[in-house]
């Protein structure tokens, strides 16, 4: 006689709710199964990628993704709580430290304003989704994706999904989300590359310099993995303008 399904009830907190279908949304989810998965398998299969997920709780009390899920269960799942206390039993930190990102292939606007921030950020156009799980697994970085198969992978531990679609609510979102002000150097690292600027003398990059530049700038700047130089002409000031009005809108109290 096959062995009957079991049944154990879910319950969303937060921006979870985002993952989920409307009926499911703030309510009790019901989840049916055979054998004894763990409650990570169960919460992916509900539609949550495990990156988003912060807390556990069978029954009020605490566990962890490995726990073996049981007919009658009751599971809270929460998302991170920037008001909870640090020894809150998070199931991992929020962020790495230093914290550092890997952006899949749809996010390249929001890459490029990241590296403008200063924030090591490899992005490349071209990579699988085994390259971007390797790439934030190995070197311990954030990955922000529109992807949630991707943001699924097993080797993944920190990212997010990226929930605005426009570029500059993009950057607001993750600076809403992550606690970055230590990590914020402006205008520091390559757009192009994500390689760390430094100052050159101007006779060694004449050759590749515009005639009125050399007239009219005795500063210049040398990215030190693509070659590229830079100067703080009216694009500088721009980018300048934006960082300056980007931080003050994110964060009123200052960078």
């Amino acid at each position: 006689m096959p062995t009957r399904k079991k049944t154990a009830t879910f319950r969303f907190y937060g921006d979870l709710n985002d993952f989920l279908p409307a009926d499911y949304r703030q309510a009790d989810v019901p989840y049916r199964f055979w054998g004894q998965p763990a409650v990570k398998d169960a919460i992916e299969a509900i539609g949550v990628p495990h990156p988003e997920v912060f807390f556990l709780q069978c029954s009020e009390t605490p566990i962890g993704f490995g726990h073996t899920l049981r007919g009658g269960d009751r599971i809270s799942v929460y998302p991170h709580m920037p008001d909870a206390p640090p020894d809150a039993g998070w199931l991992h930190p929020l962020m790495p430290e230093p914290a550092r990102f890997v952006l899949d292939g749809h996010l390249g606007q929001l890459a490029r304003t990241l590296r403008m921030l200063g924030l090591n950020t490899r992005y490349q156009t071209d990579a699988d989704d085994a390259t971007l799980a390797r790439l934030a697994a190995d070197d311990n970085r954030i990955l922000l994706t529109r992807d949630l198969g991707l943001l699924k992978r097993g080797r993944v531990t920190y990212g997010a999904f990226v929930r605005a679609t426009d570029p500059d609510a993009q950057i607001r979102e993750v600076l809403q989300r992550y606690p970055l002000d230590d990590a914020l150097d402006p205008l520091t690292r390559c757009v192009r590359c994500n390689h760390v600027i430094e100052p050159v003398p101007e006779a060694e990059v004449a050759d590749e310099l515009p005639s009125q530049t050399q007239r009219d700038f005795d500063q210049f700047f040398q990215c030190t993995g693509c070659d590229q130089v830079y100067w703080k002409g009216s694009h500088y000031e721009r980018m300048q303008e934006f960082v300056t009005d980007l931080l003050a809108d994110t964060n009123p109290s200052g960078p």
